[in-house]
C-alpha cells in the first residue's frame, strides 16, 4: 500500500493542564510533542465522512480514517496551521520514503497503534517495560527506526498475548514541514 494522510490536532505543552496532566501519568518527560495515530492524544481533524469521501479513503476496518488521495484531504480540512499533516506507511517492508512535494515531508519514527486502530503501545498504555523502555522514546513519543519497531512490535506479542493493545501495526510517520 502506498502512501496515506491524515490531519490530527497537535498535542504539545500548549494543550495546557492535559499535556502536564498526560506526561505526569505517562512519566514520559522527554516529550517535546506528541505525533502520534493514537485519536485519544492526537483526534483527526475529519470527525465525519462524507459520501464524497469514500472514493479517497481507505475501505477497510478500522482504516476509514485514512485518506489515499492527498489534495482531496487537503480541501476537506482547510487550513493545516497548528496541526499535523502526517504521511503514513503501514506495516512497511523497508524504510519508505514520503512523496517529494510542497509540504517538506520529513520522517519523525515509528508508531506503534493497536491492530484495531486508535491507541498507540507506545505513549497512550503506560508502557510495556518487557517490550521497550520509556526512554527509547524520541522527543514525539515515537521509535526512530522500522528494525527496533519491528522487536517491539515482536515482544509486544511475545510478553503480552493478552493485553488488546500489544497487538500492534507498525507505521512510519513522516510529518509536513511547510
Amino acid at each position: 500500500m502506498g502512501p496515506l494522510f491524515l490531519v490530527t490536532e497537535r498535542f504539545d505543552p500548549s494543550c495546557g493542564a492535559r499535556w502536564h496532566d498526560y506526561v505526569a501519568w505517562s512519566k514520559l518527560t522527554q516529550l517535546e510533542e506528541v505525533v502520534s495515530l493514537d485519536s485519544n492524544l492526537c483526534p483527526n481533524v475529519i470527525t465525519e465522512i462524507l459520501d464524497e469521501d469514500w472514493g479517497h479513503i481507505v475501505n477497510a476496518d478500522f482504516m476509514l480514517d485514512y485518506f489515499t488521495d492527498l489534495p482531496y484531504l487537503l480541501r476537506r480540512v482547510g487550513s493545516v496551521a497548528g496541526r499535523n499533516l502526517l504521511c503514513l506507511f503501514q506495516n512497511p517492508e523497508t524504510e519508505p520514503s514520503a512523496p517529494v512535494d510542497e509540504h517538506g515531508f520529513r520522517y519523525v519514527g515509528c508508531d506503534l497503534v493497536d491492530e484495531h486502530g486508535g491507541i498507540s503501545a507506545l505513549t497512550n498504555c503506560g508502557g510495556f517495560p518487557l517490550a521497550f523502555a520509556n526512554a527509547e522514546l524520541d522527543a514525539s513519543g515515537l521509535i526512530p527506526s522500522l528494525a527496533r519497531a519491528r522487536e517491539v512490535r515482536q515482544a509486544l506479542r511475545q510478553h503480552y498475548p493478552d493485553e488488546d493493545h500489544a497487538c500492534c501495526d507498525i507505521w512510519s510517520v513522516f510529518r509536513a514541514t511547510r
